[in-house]
């Protein structure tokens, strides 16, 4: 049984079958890459602006998806996608390049839905808007907020506070967007205890869905250059698997968990040795939470067991089955589920 609700779940209970996200790089840029707060990035993040690297490799959106498409239809056997803008910001910039990209994706092939990653200080009512009339069955947007810290957020170049987060998220909110919030475990100068505030502090705010990344050293990165002279000094795996789990209980049973843990590009880890290796942190993240007997919402909002919803009720044995009827419909509409 699962013991967090997982993407891929939540997929299940909203299309009936399977959905795969293909990453783009419609050729964004960031206002702390071309100068506008600076140049230099956020103290992590790589050349192709922790995306693909596609666009920069001269391939349009229509070539990117195609490459994409093929490959998840043919090894995957999808059929539903979402395009998922990734590369730096794709809110930041004139509201007509947005507009654009947005019509040009609602004609890709399969494509039923966006995610849109950007920063929190690069969305306003005019962009939101736009998002917001798409017409598309899942429309999200994916903010990069890292920490809730405003004495992190300046040590890491973010060039925004929370509160320019906590801003961003209720005007999406306000429209029906669904916000999926990006946190960072193991900064620069940040405890786990410094993480987990953020967790609850986040968890307060009305988004829909949360990442969970670990903080890896990436070639050509200023974080690499604090590695390299001793001034950054990565946190343990073991340290790192103990924040994700006592940050899941604290997370509400209704928010969907994106992911546990990042993955670095190959051929650019730096540090820390333990992160090139996704499905084994994943692994080892959900064995600690058996062990240690705890689950999503543990903390706020689920005290008493583990939801049952959080697995496909096929997948639980029949006697099960009825109480995931009954918790399966006080949730339903509240998470946007089709009824059964």
């Amino acid at each position: 049984m699962n013991r967090y609700l997982q993407l891929a779940t939540y997929f299940r209970y909203r299309f009936a079958e399977r959905v795969q996200k293909i990453p783009l790089d419609a050729g964004a840029t960031c206002p702390n890459r071309d100068g506008t707060l600076s140049r230099a990035g956020c103290i992590f993040c790589n050349p192709s602006g922790s995306g693909s690297g596609m666009g920069i490799q001269g391939m349009n959106l229509n070539d990117q998806w195609d490459a994409w498409y093929n490959k998840y239809t043919r090894t995957q056997n999808a059929r539903l996608f979402i395009a998922y803008l990734q590369s730096f910001s794709n809110t930041y910039g004139p509201a007509e390049k947005l507009s654009e990209n947005l019509t040009s994706i609602a004609s890709l092939q399969g494509v039923m839905g966006v995610s849109i990653g950007t920063r929190p200080d690069c969305v306003d009512t005019e962009k939101l808007d736009i998002i917001a009339s798409q017409d598309l069955d899942e429309i999200w947007l994916e903010l990069g907020l890292q920490s809730a810290h405003d004495r992190t957020l300046s040590l890491i170049n973010r060039g925004h506070t929370y509160e320019d987060f906590v801003h961003a998220v209720n005007l999406a909110a306000d429209r029906g967007i669904k916000v999926c919030a990006h946190l960072i475990a193991g900064l620069p100068n940040e405890t786990t205890d410094d993480f987990l505030q953020t967790v609850e502090m986040v968890s307060k705010l009305p988004i829909r869905g949360i990442k969970f990344h670990s903080l890896y050293v990436a070639d050509n990165t200023v974080l690499a250059k604090m590695w390299r002279s001793g001034e950054y000094i990565p946190i343990t795996e073991e340290e790192f698997i103990d924040a994700i789990v006592r940050a899941v209980p604290k997370v509400p049973s209704t928010m969907i968990i994106q992911r546990l843990t990042g993955d670095a590009l190959i051929g650019e880890l730096l540090a820390p040795d333990w992160g090139i290796s996704k499905r084994e942190q994943i692994d080892k993240i959900m064995a600690e939470l058996v062990t240690r007997d705890t689950w999503q919402g543990k903390e706020v909002d689920a005290p008493d067991g583990i939801p049952l919803w959080f697995t496909i009720r096929e997948n639980l044995p029949r006697r099960r089955r009825d109480q995931w009827d009954i918790e399966y419909d006080a949730v339903a509409k509240q998470m946007g589920f089709l009824a059964r």
